[in-house]
């Protein structure tokens, strides 16, 4: 890409950022103002949504939530299999949410120990059955406590090409490949002047048209 290609593509997204900031800091805003009794139901978000549909797996959530799922005895997999709202390797997940609850008490103790956000990170991936460093930082992000970690989903990733923080999409992410393109990331959102949490936000509306969670 020429030098004015590429600064005229930034300064589009800048503007496009100017624009939407007042509503991309409210739902930051939101995430800060989510109690600790909604952790559950956040970090079970998380763990769902790999490779399925955002709206599948918050649907799915509601469903749980109305069946008080955190603390009734009963297989969640029904649920997930449903194919109005299909979870993709609903049997796999459903093993995962189970063992989320047996552990539940774990993790809460942990997250009030007022760690520093990547070593929370840490924890989580190394303790968590089906979180990974995206699903992780996607559940600290969602309860105000990222603390500028990246999430690096297909979308993300797309973008962060498109505007030439990083050379190639990995095809995986590997911890090390994870953290060094999160530091591309980092380096990117300092060099444009917009914190990562918002243009996480924003890349997010560019792909789906919504400031969603």
């Amino acid at each position: 890409m020429k030098r004015n290609d590429r600064s005229l593509l930034l300064q589009e997204l800048k503007d496009l950022h100017r624009s939407r900031r007042k509503a991309i800091l409210a739902r930051l805003q939101e995430f800060q103002a989510v109690p600790e009794s909604e952790y559950f139901y956040e970090l079970a978000y998380c763990i769902l949504t790999p490779q399925t549909s955002a709206e599948h797996a918050a649907q799915v959530i509601d469903t749980l939530r109305e069946a008080s799922f955190h603390t009734v005895a009963f297989d969640p997999e029904p649920i997930l299999r449903t194919p109005a709202t299909y979870i993709r390797f609903h049997q796999t997940k459903s093993r995962h949410l189970l063992k989320l609850k047996e552990d539940f008490s774990t993790i809460v103790d942990a997250l009030r120990r007022g760690d520093e956000p990547h070593v929370v990170r840490e924890w989580l991936v190394k303790h968590v059955l089906g979180v990974g460093y995206k699903e992780a930082t996607h559940f600290l992000r969602n309860v105000g406590r990222s603390g500028g970690l990246a999430i690096l989903d297909r979308h993300i990733l797309r973008n962060l090409k498109r505007y030439s923080a990083i050379r190639v999409i990995p095809s995986t992410l590997s911890r090390k490949k994870y953290l060094a393109v999160e530091r591309s990331f980092i380096r990117f959102s300092r060099r444009i002047g917009i914190s990562l949490d918002e243009l996480d936000l924003l890349f997010w509306s560019m792909e789906t048209g919504t400031i969603r969670k």
